[in-house]
């Protein structure tokens, strides 16, 4: 049986829950949970009747039943909130009250999705913007660093309003170069507004093009140009924000008056270097590392109060040691000293706390970890690089429901990210430290299905498929671990990985000794 609502399709036979051709992770008890509401839309489902169906009349705790209905609703695009589509009715119960088209035969939903457009993603409770990347007009592929940067700074601007959902950068980027609709964009990042442009550099001089676009109409909201020395760039950079703040939302805009402003640096020079940076950082390879942390470096030396260079410097140390390129000893310092030095020239920046929380995550100060993550979302709340992190703490602290929800919002956040094999990497630990361990192995596969280097993925993999009783298959997954992690063994894992918990170090390890680790 199917049940089509609100751009999913919930398949009982496969026992599997699609947003549009999205598969979507869900645990047993909260896949069950959901088809019991669905199959009884019609009425009020009380808690004892869900504890009866769902766990077998076993005693459960209330914050285990609200839980699996928090799961229920993140997974289908609900939040405890709006309860759009699963409503809490006090002291009775729940009711799945979304539209449902029914069920449908399979076999005819399959021919009707292979004829059908990707479907797209369900458009968030707040007004979602996407910008691609500005075309370079200078005729310098060497300026598409300067092209590339405008973008990411725009972009960066608008995270910052709380009231937008900003697609990242990462995804924006995929577009790169290629001719796309704006229907499609839509579709694909799960937007109504989608902002473009061009910058065309000619010595000191600078012009810049936006445009600003509704999807759903097809129609140009916004359209400006402004011609600048190069000097007054980061003005050009002010305006632009402001005249979509103004275009989308000017009540909540002139109310509020809530908009947080880059500190730009002291030298256009160390932020073309900076930029330069970002475009090799966001490529997560090893060379690409080394090639922004000179870049970084020569940024620093200009600017040495330089907030964002700060960061970026620090974070991309970090990025090392966790994909295991660094080692952490000697990388912790540096990246502890210029994370708070990035603070120092700016308390503000979501990118320094980020940096710095990832340097307590790695040095076992979970706890602190936690609160720097929490700052940097406060900070900007669709920056998916924190939520990563952030989950990433979580699940070390055993906190596995709370982590594979940020998860969710990474990707979310960031639905066409290069790096989102990471976020799936960390979705498969919290699902192991949860106990779901096929889940764990799903979303591993994933992990590894995207990037065949990610050391993290394999571990989960690994230990998942030994704790599953699937041996063959954790012996597969160690043998590419030590093919990418030569030096893996259990004391490394015993040492170098930050748990707050003993039990789940130990639940840890004994998934890599059934798999042979020694």
């Amino acid at each position: 049986m199917r049940f089509n609502f609100d751009n999913h399709i919930l398949d009982t036979d496969r026992r599997e829950l699609r947003r549009g051709s999205e598969l979507v992770a869900m645990q047993p008890q909260v896949f069950d949970l959901l088809v019991h509401l669905l199959k009884h839309r019609d009425r009020v489902v009380t808690r004892d009747d869900l504890i009866a169906l769902v766990w077998g009349g076993r005693i459960v705790s209330d914050s285990t039943l609200d839980s699996r209905v928090n799961a229920a609703r993140n997974a289908i695009g609900d939040n405890g909130k709006e309860q759009r589509l699963i409503r809490t009715i006090p002291r009775k119960g729940l009711r799945f009250v979304g539209d449902v088209n029914g069920s449908c035969d399979a076999q005819a939903t399959s021919s009707t999705e292979a004829e059908q457009p990707r479907a797209g993603l369900v458009l968030p409770d707040r007004p979602a913007i996407a910008v691609l990347p500005f075309d370079n007009m200078s005729g310098d592929r060497e300026q598409e660093y300067f092209s590339d940067g405008i973008s990411e700074d725009i972009i960066t601007a608008l995270s910052k309003l709380r009231w937008f959902f900003v697609i990242a950068r990462n995804s924006s980027f995929t577009y790169k170069g290629k001719p796309v609709h704006m229907r499609q964009v839509a579709a694909e990042l799960g937007v109504r507004y989608v902002l473009e442009g061009s910058v065309r550099r000619s010595g000191d001089r600078v012009r810049i093009t936006a445009q600003l676009n509704d999807t759903t109409t097809g129609s140009h909201i916004w359209a400006e140009h402004y011609d600048r020395d190069l000097t007054d760039v980061f003005a050009v950079q002010d305006e632009i924000t402001d005249a979509i703040v103004a275009a989308i939302e000017p009540q909540i805009y002139a109310a509020e008056n809530f908009r947080s402003r880059r500190k730009p640096p002291n030298s256009v020079d160390a932020w073309d270097l900076v930029m330069r940076a970002l475009s090799h950082h966001w490529r997560v390879t090893r060379p690409d590392g080394l090639a922004a942390q000179a870049l970084l470096e020569r940024a620093i030396a200009i600017d040495p109060n330089y907030g964002q260079a700060l960061a970026l410097f620090a974070t991309n140390h970090m990025f090392g040691v966790h994909l295991g390129w660094t080692d952490l000893a000697a990388a912790a310092p540096v990246a502890e000293q210029a994370a708070l030095a990035a603070i120092a020239a700016d308390s503000e920046d979501a990118w320094a706390h980020t940096a710095l929380g990832s340097v307590y995550f790695s040095t076992r100060r979970l706890d602190h970890s936690l609160a720097e993550f929490e700052l940097a979302l406060q900070l900007n709340p669709n920056f998916s690089l924190a939520q990563g992190y952030y989950a990433l703490a979580l699940s070390y602290t055993g906190r596995w429901m709370e982590a594979y929800a940020a998860t969710q919002r990474a990707i979310r956040q960031s639905p066409r990210d290069p790096s989102s094999a990471i976020y799936y990497g960390v979705a498969a630990y919290a699902q192991f430290v949860g106990r779901n361990y096929q889940e764990a192995i799903a979303l591993a596969r994933e992990a590894t299905r995207q990037r065949g280097d990610l050391t993290g993925a394999y571990r989960v993999l690994t230990v998942a498929a030994g704790m599953n009783g699937q041996i063959e298959l954790a012996r597969t997954a160690l043998q590419e671990l030590r093919r990418i992690q030569p030096n893996i063994s259990l004391a490394w894992i015993a040492t170098q990985l930050p748990w707050k918990l003993d039990a789940d170090r130990e639940h840890y390890l004994e998934g890599f000794r059934r798999a042979g680790l020694e």
